[in-house]
């Protein structure tokens, strides 16, 4: 193989090195960060407390999935809802009643119930939304 030749190939390689990270990156969408969607405050999410599907939240220390939310039952009266979604690879989080925190399975990160990390490797809290009970129903906003 020629000079001029080997250059050439030395070049294409190490182009094709450097750029493979750019398209494989640009082949994900706008918005596919591990963050959930925030609730459209025109839309707020129901909960009937006395459906089947919330059956769980009749019990202290009881939680469901609504959406891309969390939802757990922490007091005789406390109801808080969080995102769903761990902030280090989107794996859904979990509420543990014993020890008061929101627990992620896949990689041990911590969240305290207002939705801030405790242990990592997450660095970023969970997006913690309002909820108010009126009856038999839980509104998120």
């Amino acid at each position: 193989m020629e000079r001029k030749e080997f250059i050439k190939q030395f070049a294409l390689g190490g182009s094709i090195l450097l750029t493979a990270p750019v398209l494989f990156n640009s082949c994900s969408k706008d918005g596919d960060d591990l963050e959930p969607n925030d609730p459209d405050p025109s839309n707020e999410i129901i909960i009937d407390l006395t459906a089947t599907a919330s059956a769980e939240l009749q019990n202290v220390g009881g939680f469901i999935y609504s959406g891309n939310l969390i939802v757990f039952r922490s007091g005789d009266s406390s109801y808080t809802a969080l995102s769903r979604k761990c902030t280090h690879q989107g794996c859904d989080v979990e509420y543990n009643h014993a020890d008061g925190s929101v627990p992620c399975p896949c990689h041990g990160s911590k969240f305290t119930t207002a939705g801030i990390v405790t242990n990592g490797p997450a660095t970023s809290n969970l997006k913690k939304y309002s909820v108010v009970k009126s009856g038999t129903t839980l509104k998120i906003i």
